[in-house]
């Protein structure tokens, strides 16, 4: 057997057992400590507030708004009602214009809403929203702009509160990635209307499930939290159609736990993508996309060049999965390609270029607390392995089911 042949059958794609006995996953939840987390379970247990605006989410409203140097902040159940809340609160109607790169929920929070999202493709290096396209999307329709900040990179917000401004439009952003990350060296959190965060588990900070609105705007703040209540303005008093968006105390006593060790969180984060970059950029066709900004460091993204490499983004997937290592293709294909929106022909709205393009090179690999300097180097060594006898893989993979 020739050394060739011996490094291939080292991968599970040709029978060897996976490197990794469990899957290795794209941001596995960061616990804080337990001990203190039990401690405020067990202070819950005896005053018996679990919901309603109990003491933890209100505690943790406060810090929150003290760490992102906001004046409100309003925790909500999840990012996708945080959201459904603004668009309510912010009375939009007609046509929101949004970049078609995003997960599908920041589409779905507008037509839940009754909005029509109208998609506008992304800036290739930055993978934010392209400001000369949206504006050549709007019209007499359109009533808000729906920034994104893609992997908590801030998104191009002054030339969005410009055109927002200029066409008398609102603005708010989804910052569900960005909790901790800054735009031009500002805690993203106050920009625009609103901003909406999710706090889901895979997040760099979460509350189990949940999200937040923050806001600068005391009255918009104060429609929203009368908002997530079914719209209870005081005991028994409602003035609008409200919905049960409240965030429960053990959601909020998780928060405020991982809250206390987010900073260690976040020098894990920075630490482990810059061994990504270390080793991955070595390796000819992946470039992993940096950070120009203060950020939480949780996404380690990879843009695939299938011509350098050898093997396309999606063959590398299916070898990365055999050895477990869950690597994913975000946020293919487009939300302008999955329903119900493709259906309605939107993409005669504006061409997605720089979307579709990227969707098909994309790749996030796995981070947080399970993923260590040598997990690392065992995910590079195999990519060296795919890249070194990729006429070998690819012939294997026309056969090889996982």
């Amino acid at each position: 057997m020739t050394s060739i042949k011996s490094n291939i059958l080292e991968l599970a794609i040709f029978g060897a057992n996976s490197i990794f006995p469990q899957q290795l996953c794209v941001n596995r939840p960061n616990i804080g400590s337990k001990k203190e987390y039990y401690k405020r379970l067990d202070k819950m247990f005896e005053n018996r507030l679990f919901t309603n605006d109990g003491p933890y989410v209100q505690e943790l409203e406060q810090k929150i708004a003290t760490y992102l140097n906001v004046k409100h902040c309003i925790l909500t159940c999840n990012g996708t009602m945080a959201l459904q809340l603004i668009c309510k609160a912010l009375k939009l109607k007609g046509e929101v214009i949004l970049p078609s790169f995003t997960f599908i929920a920041t589409a779905h929070a507008l037509e839940w809403q009754g909005l029509t999202p109208v998609f506008c493709d992304i800036k290739a290096q930055s993978h934010n929203i392209d400001p000369d396209s949206c504006l050549k999307l709007i019209n007499d329709n359109t009533s808000a702009i729906l920034g994104v900040h893609l992997w908590g990179r801030g998104c191009h917000v002054n030339e969005l509160v410009t055109i927002a401004r200029d066409n008398d439009l609102k603005l708010f952003f989804d910052a569900a990635h960005s909790f901790g990350s800054c735009y031009k060296d500002i805690q993203i959190g106050g920009f625009g209307d609103a901003e909406a965060f999710s706090f889901h588990a895979t997040k760099a900070f979460n509350t189990f499930e949940g999200g937040a609105v923050t806001t600068n705007n005391s009255d918009l703040a104060n429609r929203i939290k009368n908002l997530r209540n079914f719209g209870f303005i005081d005991y028994d008093s409602v003035d609008g159609l409200g919905i049960n968006a409240k965030m429960p105390e053990v959601c909020a006593a998780m928060g405020l736990t991982n809250l206390e060790s987010f900073k260690i969180t976040v020098q894990k984060n920075k630490h482990i993508f810059s061994c990504y970059s270390h080793y991955m950029n070595k390796i000819k066709g992946l470039t992993v996309i940096d950070y120009h900004d203060k950020s939480n460091y949780q996404y380690v993204v990879v843009e695939v060049e299938e011509k350098k490499l050898g093997v396309s983004r999606d063959e590398l997937i299916c070898v990365l999965h055999a050895e477990n290592i869950y690597v994913r293709r975000y946020f293919y294909p487009g939300c302008h390609l999955m329903e119900p929106y493709v259906s309605r022909n939107v993409m005669s709205q504006a061409k997605m270029l720089e979307t579709e393009r990227l969707t098909k090179k994309i790749l996030v690999f796995p981070s947080g607390f399970d993923v260590t300097e040598s997990v690392v180097k065992k995910i590079f060594h195999i990519i060296e392995k795919v890249a070194n006898y990729a006429i070998e893989v690819k012939a294997q993979l026309k056969t090889f089911q996982i």
